[in-house]
């Protein structure tokens, strides 16, 4: 459905609502014989209200009787619904039917079939890939953080029709899908095949680098992140961690509950975030005193994003950790998920948020204190080895640096 018949749709909804609205009131009026009588404030709004979405009805009708295909109920109310959204002209807010909502609860947390990639509209109306999650089909191919997708076996898509994509690339697990990617650091255009999986995120890593300094890898801020987090960093500590190198790479963040909660552990009494909203309410958060005894090396790239850059401003804005590797992703607006009746759901952008030194990375991102590229001939190697990743030894020289 086009984007511009989608926002008519829309303030059709809101003008059904309206009516609806007007003739409940009015019908628990007084009823004089076949006649109904209104207050003069009701029959005031009335006129107001037809007087301003009077051309709304005049072309729904118009639409409804000569568009050349037959037009169901449901089909119209869910594009009005859409459309809300879409004219808002934000890639982050969005009303989500019961398949897409199912859909996205699934990727934040428990199994899934897919190829495991997390996508986003851009400004330029693409399908971008935010990252791709850690040992999964799409990773293990190749995919990265800004590559975007324009086409699904053969078939070309964009942002508009970003939902029909994601339900052609989920398909069944064994089975292949191809995909068309542009990849604007290389400026080149290939398709790639990848086989379906079922998709089982694995949040937390660690393990031991020698005998002083550990690693932690944080795939994405899900609903037991913190708790994982706290658990894994614990055994590090236990195993002799004096340091430990924090991998937020290729993380697109998610809630920002446990990100807070995550930012407690590693800083003492400190701001962590801000957030400011349109009406006012506006929310700071931070962290108490007591922290971990150890030395914080993070890495990031451009597919770090949102909550894992709101933990990477925080200690880079309170010298908490050196951050090594590429800028960030750059969101710096924040959604809230509702579920909208039984089955479906939206998410809103409400708010933006500001790291402790005031800065809003939005669209710009974060700039490591340590700037290095990682080597293109990594993502060849069939089997890399932390000595195949220049990024991950940069962060260890840094810590042991630290740590000396």
């Amino acid at each position: 459905m086009k984007k511009s018949f989608v926002i008519v749709l829309s303030i059709f909804l809101v003008l059904i609502t309206a009516t609806a609205t007007f003739f409940v009131t009015s019908f628990i009026q007084i009823n004089v014989g076949d006649k109904l009588v209104i207050s003069q404030e009701d029959m005031n709004d009335y006129r107001d209200f037809y007087e301003k979405y009077g051309e709304v009805e005049d072309l729904k009708d118009y639409i409804l009787e000569n568009y050349y295909l037959d037009i169901e109920d449901e089909v119209l109310i869910e594009g009005m619904k859409k459309g809300l959204f879409e004219i808002l002209d934000d890639p982050y807010s969005v009303y989500m039917n019961s398949g897409e909502f199912k859909s996205y609860m699934e990727s934040s947390t428990g199994e899934y079939p897919g190829i495991g990639i997390y996508l986003t509209p851009n400004d330029n109306n693409e399908i971008e890939i935010v990252s791709p999650i850690e040992d999964t089909p799409a990773d293990k191919v190749g995919l990265v953080a800004k590559d975007i997708i324009t086409a699904v076996n053969g078939d070309p898509f964009n942002a508009e029709t970003m939902d029909e994509a994601i339900k052609i690339i989920k398909g069944e697990p064994g089975t292949p899908v191809t995909l068309t990617i542009f990849r604007p650091s290389k400026d080149s255009i290939f398709d790639v095949e990848i086989v379906r999986a079922w998709i089982d995120i694995k949040v937390v890593k660690s393990r031991m680098l020698d005998d002083q300094m550990g690693y932690l890898r944080l795939s994405m801020f899900d609903e037991n992140s913190a708790k994982e987090f706290d658990q894994h960093t614990k055994d590090l500590i236990k195993s002799g961690a004096k340091g430990i190198v924090l991998d937020l790479r290729q993380n697109p963040g998610g809630y920002l509950s446990q990100c807070v909660e995550i930012a407690d552990y590693m800083l003492g009494k400190e701001l962590i975030v801000y957030t400011e909203g349109r009406n006012g309410d506006n929310e700071e958060f931070f962290s108490d005193s007591s922290k971990y005894d150890v030395k914080w090396v993070v890495l990031t790239d451009g597919g770090s994003a949102s909550a894992s850059e709101i933990l990477t401003g925080a200690l880079k804005d309170h010298e908490a950790a050196t951050i090594v590797g590429t800028t960030t992703f750059g969101k710096g607006v924040v959604q809230i998920v509702k579920p909208y009746d039984l089955s479906t759901g939206f998410k809103l952008t409400t708010s933006q948020y500001f790291t402790p030194d005031g800065m809003n990375i939005h669209g710009i991102g974060i700039e490591p204190d340590i700037i290095i590229e990682m080597d293109e001939s990594y993502y060849e190697l069939e089997s890399p080895t932390d000595e195949d990743d220049n990024q991950l030894q940069k962060a260890i020289d840094v810590l042991g640096e630290k740590l000396n």
